[in-house]
């Protein structure tokens, strides 16, 4: 659902191939083993010397002027992270003869579930134009709020009158009723797609704790001598 803006548009739409076009930023889940760690760099040809050496023998005992018998190293594995990236997405969107929109609700200051109360109350009534509610759900991303009807040719009347008035409380407000969309995922394609700064590290003992292993890591990847350079993020599990 998206909220009303009024718009002025100035000038041309230059491509008009790219209208029917939908831009997609993934947010990617990546599961991680124990033992591992994702290591950002700011440039990728340092990432691309680090894949290549694939072991790398990591000091734990840094800071301390210690005996070779003391001293504490781990091998750990260096590998590129591959993710699957969608390349091709069709949405089929279809329009429910049951459900209505409602939007520009006012901020009462009372919990979702009371306000759902209030408006399943009015739009039970057939005076008000409406009929019994099957179910009723608070769309948390948008802030408004979804009613679905027991039965057909209720919704159709309320959404050509676009708003109504409804008594909440002891105040009445103007709210904007609209068709409820609802979309299917009818094609997804995906591509193989390589991270070009980030490597994944496996194979580490868990020996040290969280924050200090992160610092030898951080430490040991930063080092030109080692083929590494400047560390961005590095997460640890």
């Amino acid at each position: 659902a998206l909220p009303e803006k009024k718009m002025v548009f100035k000038g041309l739409v230059t491509n008009k191939e790219d209208m029917n076009k939908l831009m997609l930023t993934p947010l990617i889940r990546y599961p991680l083993p124990g033992g591992s760690a994702l290591i950002t760099f700011e440039k990728a040809e340092v990432a691309q010397r680090i894949i290549e050496v694939k072991e790398h023998m990591v000091e734990l005992s840094y800071g301390e002027e210690l005996e070779e018998l003391d001293r504490c190293r781990v091998r750990v594995q260096a590998a590129p992270v591959d993710i699957l990236l969608p390349s091709a997405l069709e949405i089929g969107l279809t329009r429910s003869n049951r459900s209505i929109l409602v939007s520009d609700l006012p901020s009462l200051g009372i919990s979702e579930e009371v306000l759902l109360d209030k408006l399943e109350l009015f739009f039970s009534k057939t005076k008000n134009g409406g009929g019994e509610v099957e179910s009723r759900e608070f769309l948390d991303d948008t802030g408004q709020v979804v009613l679905t009807f027991a039965q057909d040719g209720v919704a159709e009347p309320l959404i050509a009158r676009g708003h109504i008035q409804v008594l909440i409380g002891k105040g009445k407000y103007e709210l904007k009723i609209s068709p409820c969309m609802s979309g299917d995922i009818t094609d997804l394609q995906l591509q193989p797609s390589r991270c070009p700064r980030t490597v994944l590290l496996s194979g580490i003992p868990d020996v040290l704790g969280e924050e200090p292993m992160r610092d030898a890591l951080e430490i040991h990847f930063q080092k030109a001598s080692r083929g590494g350079g400047e560390v961005d993020t590095l997460a640890y599990v």
